[in-house]
């Protein structure tokens, strides 16, 4: 009874285990951050092995979150760029109609109800993105498309997964509660990253080839056939030999 509830392959230990993964995760995130350009790959990376820990794929975590950070690094950057400079512009557009604008007050209500539109839409996308891109190959554009299709699609998590981060997030920095403070420091972003993937990866499974369900590499998500086959091709020349 004993050696089997001490045995690694126990789902306690193993469950256990994956908040370890956690903590590195963590680590490597907050490092491979710190130039601010690279928060869309370590991001990548984060919920690559993320979503591999919730499907309970093994393997050897810092080199799967440099694996992906390395493939995706290029689209990633580009995708947390563009996120960035769009989040900048919302984000100066609210602060002048809730603190600057001085005209109408309909008016102004009805631009910040717009904003506030354009921000749920944001959070979506930016909620889905990373992770796409963790899973399948696309180009930017199709990701992007992806991400806001999928996040209407499924428009119940969507909002399940807005709510619970929201509450992590104001409980440990606006509310700051000491308990989730503390699991926040100790975690960070990647178990934010986990419990997304809890709610993602059913949704990701299904509109995964059976034949690829059991391999690593993906085809491009709602892509047409010429890009399909020119994005696999290029995948496969960026595969190192055997």
């Amino acid at each position: 009874m004993f050696s089997n509830f001490f045995n690694y392959d126990n789902p306690v230990w193993r469950f256990i285990g994956k908040f370890g993964d956690l903590i590195i995760l963590n680590i490597l995130w907050i490092v491979c951050s710190l130039p601010v350009f690279t928060i869309g790959a370590s991001t990548t990376a984060v919920y690559y092995v993320t979503l591999k820990l919730v499907r309970d794929d093994d393997g050897y975590t810092i080199r799967s979150f440099f694996k992906s950070f390395k493939q995706n690094f290029k689209q990633a950057t580009a995708i947390w760029l563009i996120l960035l400079a769009a989040g900048i512009i919302l984000g100066i557009d609210v602060y002048v109609f809730t603190r600057l604008f001085t005209g109408g007050e309909s008016f102004r209500t009805v631009m910040l109800t717009v904003f506030i539109a354009m921000a749920l839409i944001y959070a979506a996308i930016f909620t889905y993105i990373f992770p796409l891109q963790a899973r399948f190959f696309n180009t930017i554009r199709r990701t992007f498309f992806n991400a806001f299709f999928m996040s209407l699609r499924h428009l119940f998590r969507t909002i399940g997964i807005l709510a619970i981060d929201g509450a992590l997030i104001a409980a440990g920095f606006v509310l700051m509660i000491p308990p989730v403070m503390m699991i926040l420091m100790l975690f960070g972003f990647p178990l934010i990253a986990f419990i997304n993937s809890y709610i993602l990866s059913p949704v990701f499974q299904r509109y995964t080839p059976e034949e690829k369900r059991e391999g690593e590499e993906l085809r491009p998500l709602f892509a047409d056939e010429d890009s399909e086959n020119s994005l696999l091709r290029a995948r496969e020349e960026q595969k190192p030999e055997e």
